[in-house]
């Protein structure tokens, strides 16, 4: 798909992975809408590549409907979706204070797997309504698993489970939506400089990065965008989760 003029979206996109794919995407001119819940990071972002800037909670249905009536009203229909949102708070099922706490476990999982689902439903509803391009094909949906989908470490339970889902439902996603000319796949990135790892200590930074077989440094969220535009772009990528490691495989902790 040419992006140019092309109404995207990026869920998380105001720092980040999403942050990276938001820039990217306007780069390659699409017109960026930018849905997060912190406020101030996505106007900010939004004035930075002249796109615009929606609050909303992914997991919540009237809310994902609203923010893309407003991503209409600003941009035209979405043709690109990319999915980046999530949280990834740890927890032992059995911690010294006994089993984790069913509502820690839900709240991963509502806003990782339910959110994602949320977001790409009310999409993919707009995009089917939309004229065809090249190849018959009306939009094209990106999600974000986690190498922890396939090798999830101790007190990832509640990550892995919510990433595993997002990657389990990118196939069957893509074999229902096919007949609109609507492709979807999922990245599954490894260790990537993310804000939540940019505020460890730096020794630990290196630690983490020399854990990957090659390159042995962290990821950086430009090249997670680098991937999510050449899925765009090429039109025989569909219904796949592409892991992007540098070959690593997680330990037990």
């Amino acid at each position: 798909m040419n992006l140019t003029n092309v109404s995207a979206v990026v869920t998380g996109g105001a720092s980040g992975l999403g942050g990276a794919t938001a820039q990217a995407l306007a780069a390659a001119g699409a017109k960026v809408a930018i849905i997060d819940l912190n406020v101030a990071a996505a106007q900010d972002m939004a004035v930075k590549i002249g796109g615009v800037a929606i609050t909303c909670d992914v997991a919540d249905p009237d809310a994902a409907e609203q923010a893309f009536a407003a991503v209409a009203a600003a941009h035209g229909p979405a043709r690109v979706l990319v999915n980046c949102a999530g949280i990834g708070t740890p927890g032992r099922v059995v911690g010294r204070e006994g089993p984790l706490g069913l509502p820690a476990f839900d709240k991963v999982v509502r806003v990782n797997l339910i959110g994602t689902f949320n977001m790409l439903r009310v999409a993919a509803n707009e995009m089917s309504k939309l004229d065809p391009l090249e190849d018959g094909e009306r939009g094209v949906i990106i999600n974000t698993a986690s190498v922890a989908a396939f090798d999830g470490q101790i007190g990832q339970a509640a990550y892995a489970a919510s990433k595993a889902g997002v990657a389990g439902m990118t196939l069957p996603i893509a074999r229902e939506l096919a007949r609109f000319g609507i492709r979807i796949m999922t990245i599954a990135p490894g260790l990537f400089l993310t804000p939540m790892l940019r505020s460890l200590p730096e020794e630990i930074q290196k630690s983490l990065g020399d854990s990957v077989p090659y390159p042995s440094r962290l990821g950086a969220p430009e090249e997670y965008a680098a991937l999510a535009l050449h899925i765009v772009a090429n039109r025989m990528l569909n219904g796949e989760t592409i892991r992007l490691d540098g070959a690593l495989r997680m330990a037990a902790k």
